[in-house]
């Protein structure tokens, strides 16, 4: 008999560009999973190089609304043509990114007896605290899965309150990954007591409190330079505010940069400064700053002393002066400085993406094993019997 792949059958409800971390982390994901055939459901525009992550891309059709008065026709909608979409593709497993979001929803009522593995994302458990119609969400689609995954313990902690810990032992941490191999380590070291050259990327919206970053250039000792990388809806009031400080010359604003060019800018940056106040599920964008020989200023949330290990220094979240002070000791003390830098590049070590396929696709294996029986008997194959050996 010819052996035959996995099946899996997953998505984000966003368009298939790769514009947010989530996003880059499925394309990484699903590629360092071998032994598995993924189709992956979104939205248009499709990015083509992206898209070659996945075997197959079906782009949906249903137009998004946000909760409201027409969120739940939207939902039933969109269940009619997800629900078309499984029974042609007949999985054998699905997984359902954002816990409680609306793909998720419409994938767990029509999932059948396909077992489900919910992955958690941050912007969901957000979502979840401040609305009581998407915290009953989350618990539909918890409910509802085998196996929920998280990137850390503290986001598992969150997510175990919000479902009121009925499906505490589901719950299982597996952290993100990057393709390490493709980081460029800087090959100068750093030099002596001097002004740091700092970068911040990400949104520019209230939780990642880039302000956080500028206000704290004005308090430093030294004139430091920042370089805030991304778009978001804060862009002119940020512009605004650097303006009304007087440091215009010492904070830089630029474009999102898709990732490659990131990367290709990082190493010429003494620091990552990282400003979120609320909440982030694993900061996927410190570990690649990390990668590239960038020690990290992080507000202290909890669940980032865990990422980041030793190669970064705390500062009290959304406290600018805080911030300052972090950015000053770490531009006065260049021993200090070369031992945060050793300590990022060794602690971004621990995150290679084909560590998370691994432990994905292990949990898949035995979630799909468990949904079809202990039983054997002849005609009778579990998921993993289908697999090819030079894949398991």
């Amino acid at each position: 008999m010819t052996s035959q792949l996995l099946s899996i059958l997953t998505g984000i409800n966003r368009a298939c560009v790769p514009a947010s971390g989530s996003m880059i982390l499925a394309s990484d994901l699903y590629g360092a999973m071998p032994g598995f055939h993924t189709t992956f459901l979104g939205r248009a525009p499709v990015n083509q190089a992206w898209k070659a992550a996945f075997d197959q891309l079906i782009t949906l059709n249903t137009a998004k609304r946000p909760h409201g008065p027409h969120f739940a026709p939207y939902i039933d909608e969109l269940t009619r043509e997800v629900g078309a979409l499984v029974n042609k593709i007949q999985p054998h497993a699905i997984h359902a990114q954002n816990l409680g979001f609306a793909l998720s929803l419409a994938l767990t009522r029509t999932a059948g007896n396909i077992p489900i593995i919910a992955i958690a994302h941050g912007p969901d458990v957000m979502a979840a605290e401040r609305s009581t119609s998407e915290r009953e969400d989350m618990n539909e689609v918890a409910a509802a899965s085998a196996a929920i995954v998280t990137p850390t313990s503290a986001l598992a902690d969150r997510i175990d309150r919000l479902t009121r810990h009925r499906f505490t032992d589901r719950l299982t941490v597996i952290p993100w990954g990057i393709r390490l191999s493709d980081a460029l380590v800087p090959d100068r070291p750093p030099t002596g007591i001097r002004p740091l050259s700092l970068v911040h990327a990400g949104r520019l919206d209230d939780n990642k409190s880039t302000i956080t970053a500028v206000e704290a250039l004005a308090l430093t000792d030294q004139p430091h330079h920042l370089t805030v990388i991304g778009e978001g809806i804060l862009r002119e009031h940020l512009e605004q505010r650097a303006t009304e400080l007087g440091l215009r010359d010492r904070v830089h604003f630029a474009p999102f940069l898709p990732r490659t060019e990131l990367w290709r800018r990082l190493p010429g940056f003494d620091a990552f400064v990282f400003t979120t106040r609320d909440l982030e599920a694993f900061g996927l964008v410190l570990i690649e700053a990390q990668a590239h020989g960038l020690p990290v200023a992080y507000s202290d949330l909890p669940g980032m002393r865990d990422v980041l290990g030793s190669g970064g220094v705390p500062y009290t979240p959304g406290n600018p002066h805080s911030l300052a002070v972090a950015l000053d000791e770490m531009g006065r003390d260049f021993r200090r400085r070369q031992d945060l830098i050793k300590a990022a590049l060794h602690n971004a070590r621990r995150y290679d993406i084909t560590a998370t396929g691994r432990q994905l696709r292990e949990l898949t294996l035995r979630v799909t094993s468990a949904a079809a029986g202990p039983s054997t008997s002849a005609g009778t194959r579990r998921p993993e019997d289908s697999i090819s050996p030079s894949l398991r």
